[in-house]
């Protein structure tokens, strides 16, 4: 089975602010002396059923980001990509689909910034995909969530029919490429991915349960969780 991982990092990343997070682009803010994109693709060197990443950035950033993986000790591990990303993170992962081959089986698309994704959750969620065709990592919130308008509560959800969705979002090559198509089509832009495939309705996504440690870092406060994170990864690495 051949699984394509892609990491669209093509964003400016504008909710860090350059005065406070010291760069526009977050998925270059460093952790322990290494960007987060550089951790992040780390994590999938590490999962045997991934064949290869592609990452889809700026332009200008990608002879960059090429030579800085080749001083990542193992960056041999498994083929990595640079191809060049879009204006939004939906032309991005289609711009690093369009580069795929034929013979790939599944696509996993993963968020350049959440560095704390464990390596068994992706072999869960890609098992998942691999039995149902469509698999995506979410959690239960843990705080009640409300519909409102501008100011007023419409309605209170129950948690229990919620899911917050994290990545890896997992499809066969097929069915994404099909959702890509439509969404192309009828001018339609989705947050994720799975939002473009349930579009389709061909099949049910289906759900594994994810970790409250799999933080997407998109402001300056939440370096600090990554901080910690990272610490403590350190740590258990040391005592395993």
């Amino acid at each position: 089975m051949k699984v394509s991982v892609i990491l669209p990092a093509a964003g400016l990343g504008t909710r860090m602010g350059r005065e406070k997070a010291g760069t526009s682009r977050k998925q270059f803010m460093l952790l322990n002396g290494s960007p987060i994109l550089v951790h992040t693709i780390r994590k999938f060197f590490r999962c045997p059923s991934v064949s290869e990443i592609v990452v889809a950035l700026r332009k200008e950033d990608i002879e960059w980001a090429q030579d800085l993986l080749q001083q990542h000790p193992d960056h041999a591990s498994k083929p990595v990509r640079f191809v060049e990303g879009g204006d939004s993170r939906q032309q991005s992962v289609q711009n690093a689909l369009a580069t795929l081959p034929p013979d790939t089986d599944l696509v996993a698309v993963h968020d350049a910034v959440r560095p704390f994704i464990e390596p068994e959750m992706v072999e869960k969620v890609i098992a998942e995909a691999a039995d149902h065709g469509a698999a995506i990592v979410g959690i239960v919130p843990v705080d009640t969530v409300k519909r409102v308008h501008k100011n007023k509560v419409r309605d209170t959800f129950p948690r229990e029919n919620l899911v917050l969705a994290q990545t890896p979002q997992v499809f066969r090559f097929d069915l994404l490429k099909r959702a890509f198509a439509r969404a192309g089509a009828d001018n339609f832009f989705g947050t994720d991915e799975s939002s473009l495939v349930e579009r389709l309705e061909e099949l049910e996504v289906s759900v594994v349960q994810g970790s409250d440690r799999n933080i997407k870092i998109t402001r300056p406060t939440d370096m600090e969780l990554a901080r910690l994170f990272l610490t403590e990864e350190a740590g258990e690495q040391k005592t395993s």
